[in-house]
């Protein structure tokens, strides 16, 4: 699926909006990430940290999260905006390859300039498939 101008301008500015409620106070370092489903919904996420470091999670498996609890598994595209661009992790990378390894990944700046448009599989070449899926 191919996207159009608009809606990676929308998907770089909900994210890049969704990142200013961050819960980061320990790095510092707010995410934010939004999520296009097939039917064209949008489910936005952000990182929320804890002192404990494992028990944080990231935006766009916020978003993925939010959007599967409303029924949703169909997914297009996510977008995700840091202050530099960072690219999702690799815990990320593979809740994302759940759904669709296909899906499209904007990565973009805290000045919602497009860093890099990829395909989920060009990010994670060699996903963990379960045997019986």
């Amino acid at each position: 699926m191919a996207l159009t101008p608009e809606q990676r301008r929308e998907l770089i500015r909900k994210a890049n909006e969704a990142r200013r409620h961050a819960y980061a106070p320990y790095s510092g370092y707010a995410v934010g990430a939004a999520l296009l489903t097939a039917d064209g919904r949008i489910f936005s996420g952000v990182n929320v940290e804890n002192a404990s470091y494992p028990n944080g999670v990231c935006a766009e498996r916020v978003a993925i999260y939010k959007a599967v609890s409303e029924g949703a598994r169909d997914f297009q595209a996510i977008a995700v905006v840091t202050e530099n661009g960072g690219s999702p992790c690799g815990f990320c990378r593979q809740v994302m390859a759940e759904f669709n390894p296909q899906m499209i990944v904007l990565i973009a700046n805290a000045q919602e300039e497009l860093i890099m448009e990829v395909s989920l599989e060009t990010l994670l070449p060699y996903v963990f498939v379960y045997p019986y899926k």
